[in-house]
């Protein structure tokens, strides 16, 4: 480890937010268009947190302020481990565990504060979001270790590149369908979108857990909620889609990938969050099951590999 590392791992972090945050831009204009609006322009979104982070904001507390950085830091530290078309900032540390506690440590601080303010919409909204993390995360982390087992590694890199040279065949959506299918709707619970946004719900808890958050506090939750989509987005995109043979593949797939979870999150309703757990547990949950089972017994979707 050289500061070399460290040099590549910042330059990771910042084009990840810049890509994201433009790509986030276009989305607004998408969405606007679904919704038959013109919309914002592609850069509003810069503009939004450059001006809330000029502005003052209220502390509820060292708790409130804590956990803001502590949320911040965690999910910067975690977008230095995501490789990009086989660029790693830190080679052979970009393991599936690492990045899980990383990424723990940052939506523990986010929740910390947004609990640390005394606002019960923002309570309310930190309970429905671990319930929601809960409700994915276990059959989504049933097919990434059914993956691990077939692949015999945990390095997002090696998995991703394990996946190219045969085309869209070789994508694990493809060889374990699925497995597939199971990552996409985890991936609309990750990044909060409909039917799985009650954690926000602007119109019945006042956007949850960012109630209370203003000014520079409200522009750090901008930039947090930018490079977390990274890194969910990317984790989905290298295990299932096969990564990107080059940075150029690489960003047109994730932009598709991610503006088609938008666009059918737009034409979607809210599932209360007592449903939307049911609905994991009832058919996300079973999919991964007999996905894993068909992996492990009958080597199905993975002979191609040995």
């Amino acid at each position: 480890m050289t500061v070399m590392n460290f040099v590549y791992g910042f330059i990771i972090l910042l084009a990840a937010f810049i890509f994201q945050t433009t790509i986030t831009g276009f989305n607004r204009k998408v969405t606007a268009r679904i919704q038959k609006r013109y919309g914002p322009r592609w850069y509003q979104q810069f503009l939004d947190i450059f001006k809330a982070l000029r502005k003052s904001s209220i502390t509820h507390g060292w708790i409130f302020d804590f956990g803001v950085i502590m949320a911040l830091g965690g999910i910067m530290a975690t977008v230095i481990f995501i490789p990009v078309a086989g660029f790693e900032a830190f080679p052979n540390m970009d393991n599936v565990y690492i990045i899980s506690y990383l990424l723990a440590i940052g939506m523990l601080g986010m929740a910390m504060s947004a609990a640390g303010s005394g606002n019960p919409w923002a309570s309310i909204g930190v309970s429905r979001a671990l319930t929601n993390m809960l409700a994915y995360d276990i059959p989504l982390m049933i097919v990434i270790f059914t993956l691990i087992f077939a692949f015999d590694t945990a390095s997002v890199s090696e998995i991703a590149a394990m996946q190219q040279g045969m085309g869209i065949l070789g994508w694990n959506a493809i060889r374990m369908p699925l497995g597939g299918i199971v990552a996409f709707i985890a991936l609309f619970g990750m990044l909060g979108k409909k039917p799985f946004d009650s954690f926000i719900a602007p119109a019945e808890i006042a956007s949850g857990p960012m109630v209370e958050y203003g000014g520079k506090h409200l522009g750090f939750m901008f930039i947090l909620h930018e490079l977390m989509t990274f890194i969910e987005v990317s984790l989905i995109l290298n295990l299932f889609f096969g990564g990107g043979s080059s940075i150029l593949v690489y960003a047109i797939k994730y932009a598709i990938l991610y503006t088609l979870v938008n666009i059918i999150s737009q034409v979607m309703p809210r599932y209360k969050i007592d449903q939307a757990v049911k609905f994991f547990y009832r058919v996300p949950l079973v999919f991964a099951i007999i996905q894993g089972l068909v992996v492990i017994f009958l080597g199905w979707g993975v002979s191609v590999w040995f």
